[in-house]
């Protein structure tokens, strides 16, 4: 390799390095300033009194967090829940988190009639739902309650770390 040429790639190289950490920061602070809507969404669709426990409760939003921001969950899934609560947030002019229940509920519904709106509403159910039924050794499911609500137990053998380093 000649020095030209080994300049070059240790360009490329340290070039790509500094812009995934600052794409990576950048969708950090995006989940940060995002993650109230979706905790708002969450609890909606698992509020305090239903049969379930609720989003709240299970801290359902903290799972969510580490979750999509795992190095081995699909980037293209962690921008589209990002985007999507951006996408809501701008479509109720960013009062979604001042709204009732039945306020809510209307944007929630508008939202859901849209398809990006459904996937992304079906998307914060499977993750929340992922939330309140994993194993407790993953931050959510606090006291086997999501197992308790449904007469059910965790998978046997339960696991022993929380994710699997990469």
């Amino acid at each position: 390799m000649t020095r030209r040429d080994f300049l070059a790639t240790s360009a490329v190289v340290g070039l790509s390095a500094s812009l995934s950490a600052r794409e990576t920061n950048g969708e950090t602070k995006a989940l940060e300033a995002a993650a109230p809507l979706i905790a708002a969404v969450q609890q909606h669709m698992f509020p305090e009194e239903g049969r379930l426990p609720s989003a709240k409760a299970m801290d359902t939003i903290t799972f969510l967090k580490e979750t999509i921001t795992h190095a081995s969950y699909d980037r293209d899934i962690r921008g589209f829940v990002i985007e999507g609560a951006q996408e809501l947030e701008h479509r109720t002019k960013g009062k979604f988190l001042m709204m009732d229940a039945a306020q809510r509920e209307a944007a929630l519904r508008s939202y859901e009639e849209t398809r990006y709106g459904s996937n992304w509403l079906t998307r914060i159910m499977t993750l929340t739902m992922e939330a309140i039924f994993s194993d407790p050794i993953y931050g959510s499911n606090i006291g086997q309650e999501g197992w308790k609500a449904v007469g059910s137990v965790g998978g046997v053998p339960r696991p022993k770390e929380r994710y699997i380093a990469l």
